[in-house]
């Protein structure tokens, strides 16, 4: 297995002879680097209390936190203008307010519609302690979930309740362990043996929110919380500048010559349409290996680099595009093909030394252990929406820790989306940088004052303030908001 860092000593990887399965060298790596997994951590038992490791952070019992029931549930309605977010986010904010007076919240974007939650938010949350919801809200047994493999819900919709404002849940018939949550665009979750759900975005949205009250009844940061993480042992995490998909060749050389000026330590490529601004068309992934050069001309042979075609490949030609980055030496090579062609990236990850990236398309913990036994990944990445939050991602990080891999938090959207998976990174053990689009600017949010900038050593400085860490602008919000759903 290879990682963009040297989680396990290459003398180790490339200890077995050659020919020799990707099961075994998984194995290896696994004896090697769990004894570290369990010193360094308390593994992932610890990670059914949050509370009390919270508690103890600030030298109390658990039950003399403030009242943590929650009171109420609301959602602000926003009109963002002219920004333009990354996600296409609508405009909602999440809120959570307990009995203390805490509020916790998450902007939702549109990266996966959570149309209803406030319905669902009343009844699954108001009333009940973030003490009782946290350890179980997005707990799994690790069941598949069918969305790993094909993309589609599992089950067939079953009859509609319908909701305040037109939505409808749908609950699907039983199979097997039955679908738990499978309402369009919402989730395809499976009933767990915990009791909890897989995906679920509408408990993976509202795990944020109180993990942020968690951190503020604590005045904590929530990566200082984390159980089986680094606790507050990072500060800081390299930044990268990562492209927007580009319809021209020629446009990203002049960026990374940018990003370099602006202080960013690496680059990471997302092609576009492969084609020159003048001339005959050409096939995409030709043109994508010419970026691939210019780029590495313009930023110089130490500078770090990466590709990510987002699934856009066959495997020609993503084992073509492949074998350019090992021999222009980039750190790795992200979802080069479909997720669902798990042969496919099990030869890619044989044949090509920089490591390969997968698993923003990945819906289910199990799917993350299967792909990595099976050697179809060799760097673990996670979008926190989509594995129970905070706490789904944690799990994940660690299975990943677990097996001697990196795990990359995916950092794309505003500020409270790069917040969540910057709590991530620096808890985690096993994760190294901190992807910023670039331009910069695209992260930028109207209410919230702080912007993602690397400092003048090229990092993004973790932040100082309890829970998200980043406030919001009270007053630029109140401007912006057309109303509050309650």
């Amino acid at each position: 297995m290879r990682s963009s860092f040297d989680v396990v000593p290459s003398s180790d990887r490339n200890a077995l002879p050659e020919g020799q399965g990707q099961r075994e060298r998984t194995i290896m790596n696994w004896e090697g680097s769990r004894r570290n997994f369990l010193a360094g951590s308390v593994g992932f038992a610890a990670l059914g209390n949050p509370i009390a490791a919270a508690a103890q952070s600030v030298g109390v019992k658990a039950g003399d936190l403030p009242d943590l029931t929650i009171k109420e549930v609301k959602v602000y309605v926003t009109d963002l203008g002219n920004y333009r977010s990354l996600n296409g986010e609508t405009g909602e904010l999440f809120s959570v307010v307990t009995n203390g007076g805490i509020e916790g919240n998450y902007t939702p974007g549109n990266r996966n519609p959570t149309v209803g939650w406030l319905q669902w938010a009343k009844s699954a949350l108001v009333g009940k302690n973030v003490l009782d919801l946290l350890p179980t809200l997005t707990s799994t047994s690790g069941l598949h979930g069918t969305y790993g493999f094909n993309g589609e819900l599992y089950g067939a919709h079953g009859p509609g309740v319908h909701l305040q404002g037109g939505s409808t849940f749908h609950r699907a018939p039983a199979v097997g362990y039955g679908s738990a949550f499978d309402t369009p665009g919402i989730g395809g979750g499976l009933i767990t043996r915990a009791g909890g759900q897989w995906p679920n975005w509408y408990t993976a949205a509202a795990d944020v929110c109180l993990w942020d009250i968690l951190g503020k009844a604590v005045n904590r940061p929530i990566y200082k919380l984390l159980s089986g993480g680094c606790g507050g042992a990072k500060d800081r995490i390299m930044a990268y500048a990562s492209s927007t998909h580009h319809p021209a060749i020629e446009d990203y050389a002049p960026e990374v010559v940018q990003a370099k000026a602006q202080g960013f330590k690496g680059y990471k490529i997302h092609p576009g349409g492969g084609q020159h601004r003048q001339g005959p068309a050409i096939p995409a992934y030709i043109g994508h290996m010419e970026e691939i050069r210019q780029v590495r001309q313009a930023a110089g042979d130490e500078f770090m680099l990466a590709h990510d075609p987002v699934q856009v490949y066959n495997r020609y030609e993503a084992m073509k595009v492949g074998r350019l980055l090992d021999e222009l030496n980039y750190a790795w090579f992200e979802d080069p093909i479909r997720t669902t062609d798990l042969d496919g990236l099990i030869e890619l990850c044989s044949a090509l030394s920089l490591p390969i990236h997968v698993g923003e398309f990945l819906y289910s913990i199990s799917d993350f252990a299967e792909y990595i036994c099976k050697g179809a990944l060799d760097v673990a990445r996670l979008i926190a929406d989509n594995v129970g939050g905070i706490s789904g991602s944690m799990r994940v990080g660690l299975l990943a820790d677990a097996f001697g891999l990196e795990c990359t938090p995916h950092n794309w959207g505003n500020t409270l989306d790069l917040a969540v998976h910057f709590h991530l990174e620096l808890a985690l053990p096993n994760a190294a940088w901190f992807e910023v689009p670039f331009p910069p600017e695209l992260s930028d949010h109207p209410y919230f004052d702080y912007k993602f900038r690397p400092d003048k050593d090229g990092y993004i400085l973790a932040p100082t303030a309890p829970g998200l860490g980043y406030p919001i602008n009270r007053d630029a919000l109140s401007n912006i908001t057309k109303r509050i759903d309650r």
